[in-house]
């Protein structure tokens, strides 16, 4: 039995594969963030911790004490500062955080060529620009930083007690030089962060240490199996999903929403705010559109509305089209890189019902990766194929939304909800040494394929010429209001 854990940023998941790769058992604990002031999201990284804790403790004991291996994935771009005894200073600066706005702009005037050294231009959600941030607002904290870590990172600290990272989680820092596949002194200077806090950066099927005693008996694990390096979300989604080998296509459809193309060699355009960035295994890079709001919309929409999720997009899909609705809720990357817009719906009335506002928030998620595949297809990557992971993936009509929108054939896989977790299980096997990564490292087999509808295609394309309107009349409203 081998082991994934998946540090999400509204979950732990975790995820146990067998010798033939099945899916043995999955559980979860959930997460929640603070927002100290508009555009802050924070994290505590106990909770971390103990979501950890509680999660493992859903698993069945037997299964536990059989486990091989362990591998870690996680969210991305967040800062955890730990002071010179390894313990944080504050709570974790989150990826869906804007306040570092101003700092990532004075990092590109500082460094012209960031973005290709860094494979995308600074942004405020990187880790970089944020350390800029707390040395001008909070120095008493910067003072006291000893070493930076990703968040999957502290979790591998608890688990194996190293300071280290792969190459996917440092890419998405702005420290990382992605073509040699090392921190960046120049990016360092000019983000007041000094190198020597950085943790050591290895391939994410390397064994970063085998597992400590206290922290397996805290998470009833086998002492001393060991622990890979593992990878940053999407990479390690990309690994669950077999996407290793160049052309290699996927969205994931989580919090945040990523089209993912696996690249045998670095390929940067950073105007265009496709991530270049490395893959967690040896020679491999990928291009990514991302898209900081993902499927959240429909969690957000539901809460607002104290609705189940269920019971709306079945009303959703029966609705006719109706509003417009723009899916920035904490801002956007690929392709506006504007941290300070917000979402907005657009064309309300009398009619409006439940079901339609969320008919147009999946309409919107669907339109997001009809973006995504155009700037990918302006930077020479051309899509027709993709496979699909997250928690996204449960809903077919958002399925179906996104092969309209895109014109992409989409494909949905068992397990395809697990993702991440089943990508760090996979690199716990390999770095355990049982099964080489061409073998473990297989595509799923497909359930369900989502044909792009021809019937569709001449109201898609109305629908989504108003979307792209909508973010520039929407921007210039907003500018108004600060």
């Amino acid at each position: 039995m081998y082991l994934g854990i998946d540090l999400g940023t509204s979950a732990v998941k975790v995820c146990v594969i067998g010798a033939q790769q099945d899916v043995a058992a999955t559980a979860s604990a959930p997460l929640a963030a603070s927002h100290p002031f508009d555009g802050a999201s924070e994290q505590d990284c106990a909770a971390w911790w103990a979501a950890t804790c509680q999660a493992l403790g859903a698993i069945d004991p037997e299964i536990r004490r059989q486990l091989r291996s362990v591998g870690l994935s996680g969210q991305m771009h967040g800062a955890v500062l730990l002071d010179a005894d390894r313990q944080p200073i504050r709570p974790a600066i989150l990826w869906n955080d804007s306040r570092a706005a101003a700092e990532a702009a004075e990092m590109l005037v500082a460094e012209p060529d960031a973005g290709m050294i860094a494979g995308v231009l600074p942004m405020p959600g990187f880790t970089a620009p944020k350390l800029l941030w707390l040395a001008r607002h909070e120095p008493q904290n910067h003072a006291r930083i000893a070493h930076i870590l990703l968040p999957k990172d502290y979790l591998g600290l608890r688990l194996h007690g190293r300071l280290v990272t792969d190459p996917s989680d440092a890419a998405g820092t702005s420290w990382f030089d992605e073509r040699t596949r090392r921190w960046s002194g120049r990016l360092c200077r000019i983000s007041a962060t000094d190198i020597a806090w950085l943790p050591e950066v290895c391939h994410g099927t390397d064994i970063a240490g085998p597992l400590l005693p206290d922290a397996a008996a805290a998470l009833g694990l086998p002492a001393g199996v060991p622990v890979a390096v593992g990878a940053g979300d999407v990479a390690a989604g990309a690994v669950g999903i077999g996407a290793v080998v160049a052309g290699d296509a996927f969205i994931s459809l989580g919090t945040s929403g990523q089209l993912f193309v696996t690249t045998a060699a670095y390929r940067p355009n950073p105007q265009s705010r496709i991530h270049a960035y490395a893959h967690t295994v040896p020679d491999r890079w990928f291009q990514m559109a991302a898209m900081l709001n993902g499927a959240r919309p429909i969690a957000w929409l539901a809460g607002l509305l104290g609705q189940p999720i269920a019971a709306l997009l079945a009303e959703a899909e029966a609705a006719p089209p109706g509003p417009l609705f723009l899916p920035y809720l904490t801002g956007e990357r690929t392709p506006h890189g504007d941290s300070a817009i917000r979402a907005g719906f657009c064309g309300l009335g009398e009619a409006t019902t439940p079901g339609s506002l969320m008919r147009a928030v999946v309409e919107a998620i669907a339109f997001s990766f009809a973006d995504a595949t155009r700037v990918l297809s302006e930077a020479g990557t051309e899509l027709d194929t993709l496979l699909a992971i997250g928690g996204g993936t449960r809903s077919a009509f958002l399925m179906q939304s996104i092969a309209d929108a895109t014109g992409c054939r989409l494909a949905q896989s068992d397990g395809a909800d697990i993702g991440p977790a089943l990508g760090a299980a996979r690199l716990g096997r390999v770095a355990a040494g049982e099964g080489t990564p061409s073998a473990v490292m297989r595509k799923p087999d497909i359930r369900k394929w989502f044909e792009p509808r021809a019937a569709e295609a001449e109201r898609t394309r109305s629908r989504l010429k108003a979307y792209r309107a909508l973010y520039p009349a929407l921007k210039s409203v907003q500018a108004t209001m600060t």
